[in-house]
């Protein structure tokens, strides 16, 4: 599962620890169950992840989705390995599915897409899973500024 084009990243203790949680948590076996009902083809990170390309579906709408420690896209691994920003904010979503239970981060991630949504019309300005991956690692924009006062 490794291709000579993906860079293969070292472990790091928390890397290790963080794998092992998503395996238990069960986000990185649905992570690459559904890439796998996407057809996409995975291959392995390092600090074990994954990089699941070509994935056929529309859902979500993005350059890239995580789950668990399983990183998905449309495109193929030459586009991803060309934006190291976004694949960080994408291991930032690995690190959050360890701390969150796995799983459980999915309902929260949509109410905080919902949130997001309601206050600013997008869904990551107020998304603290966003935020916290760095919204512009993730090619989001600023946080709206629609309430703010311009003179």
């Amino acid at each position: 599962m490794r291709s000579e084009s993906v860079p293969v990243l070292p472990h790091t203790p928390w890397t290790r620890v963080r794998t092992v949680l998503n395996w238990l948590n069960l986000s990185t076996p649905l992570g690459l169950l559904i890439a796998r009902i996407g057809g996409a083809t995975i291959v392995g990170r390092g600090r074990g992840t994954y990089l699941a390309t070509g994935y056929r579906y529309g859902f979500p709408v993005a350059g890239a989705f995580t789950i668990g420690s399983v990183i998905t896209s449309k495109h193929d691994v030459d586009h991803l390995r060309d934006r190291p920003a976004l694949l960080r904010h994408e291991d930032r979503h690995c690190t959050q599915y360890a701390f969150v239970l796995g799983v459980a981060m999915l309902p929260l991630y949509f109410l905080c897409v919902g949130i997001s949504y309601a206050i600013a019309g997008d869904h990551s300005s107020y998304n603290p899973f966003e935020r916290l991956a760095n919204l512009a690692d993730g090619d989001y924009p600023p946080p709206a500024t629609r309430f703010s006062r311009h003179h």
